[in-house]
């Protein structure tokens, strides 16, 4: 009998760390089954390119910065002033190059400003990150004349601009080409890497690691300027597609990031964040809302759908798990 209730428990533990993945099956089957349109290539397309690309970037630097066992409410803010320097560059006649520095030096601003709040002052993530929320809200009204777009013209630079952002490559677009690097840099980072050891430990044991002899002032201020640096690829990649920049537009990514990489969580034995499981959690949220909107769902119901299946998610798991200890 001892026999059978330990196996048992081992299939619970073993069940919990594949909720995600089961959720996202058995929600895929679900959509293609419940709209013929789902399942075909062009709304697959779709929602890799538009749903998934833009949320996954500013997950990986929010799973970075959860990893280290700290939080960014500022991801918004990074997207948005990167998206406001590239198109206010593109617009005043700059090149693309010089564009694209100047969003990411935006976007690296704000990551400096979370680091020195943080790390130097010694203010709680949340309050930090919460201020920088604030004040680049601010900024963004003020900068943009009380939140009007910025839209960009045409002309001749708008030909290279177009040239480089629709350009494919075997059949994908470059936006798709950008979240691989970027997925592929994370997870060196994170995974292999000797800074990747020290933000886990961060978060696993941070006071162990003041007392290990770890830069950890330094290192914090690498996390956040690095989460900072992510959301400024997804500034300018969003900037890309809309033409244009829109205020406030980036804090549509914060409740998602922080979901996905949550959710991702499930998957580890030791509950943290990874850039598979955040890459998980994104598009699992992603068929999520494609699927509802295609059923005939609207907004605010999808916002209930969500929540609910995040819940689900993780009670299903972390409940599992609790009865496998």
């Amino acid at each position: 009998m001892s026999m059978i209730k330990k196996l048992n428990l081992s299939d619970a533990a073993e069940v919990s760390r594949f909720a995600v993945l089961l959720a996202f099956v058995l929600l895929f089957v679900f959509f293609s089954l419940a709209s013929p349109s789902f399942f075909s290539t062009a709304n697959l397309f779709n929602v890799l390119v538009n749903n998934v690309v833009l949320l996954a970037i500013i997950a990986f630097g929010m799973t970075i910065v959860i990893s280290a066992g700290g939080i960014d409410l500022s991801v918004g803010v990074s997207v948005d002033v990167a998206s406001l320097a590239f198109i206010a560059l593109l617009a005043s006649g700059s090149g693309v190059g010089i564009a694209v520095c100047g969003g990411l030096t935006a976007a690296l601003i704000v990551g400096v400003l979370n680091a020195v709040l943080i790390t130097r002052l010694r203010i709680s993530p949340f309050l930090a990150t919460l201020g920088v929320l604030f004040i680049g809200q601010s900024v963004q009204q003020i900068a943009t004349g009380g939140g009007q777009p910025i839209y960009l013209v045409t002309g001749e630079f708008a030909k290279l601009f177009n040239a480089i952002v629709r350009t494919q490559f075997i059949g994908l677009p470059t936006s798709v080409w950008i979240l691989v690097l970027c997925a592929i840099a994370v997870y060196l980072l994170l995974h292999r890497s000797v800074f990747g050891r020290y933000v886990r430990a961060f978060g696993a044991q941070p006071g162990v690691a003041w007392y290990s002899g770890i830069r950890v002032p330094f290192n914090m201020s690498m996390v956040y300027i690095a989460c900072a640096l992510l959301c400024g690829i997804a500034g300018i990649l969003l900037s890309s597609t809309v033409r244009s920049y829109v205020p406030l537009s980036g804090n549509a990514f914060l409740l998602d990031a922080v979901g996905a990489t949550f959710i991702g969580t499930t998957i580890s034995t030791e509950r943290r964040p990874s850039v598979i499981g955040t890459l998980l959690g994104v598009m699992l949220l992603a068929v999520v809302k494609n699927g509802l909107l295609l059923i005939g769902w609207n907004f605010y119901w999808q916002q209930v759908g969500i929540g609910a299946l995040v819940f689900l998610v993780l009670a299903l798991s972390f409940g599992l798990r609790g009865r496998a200890h």
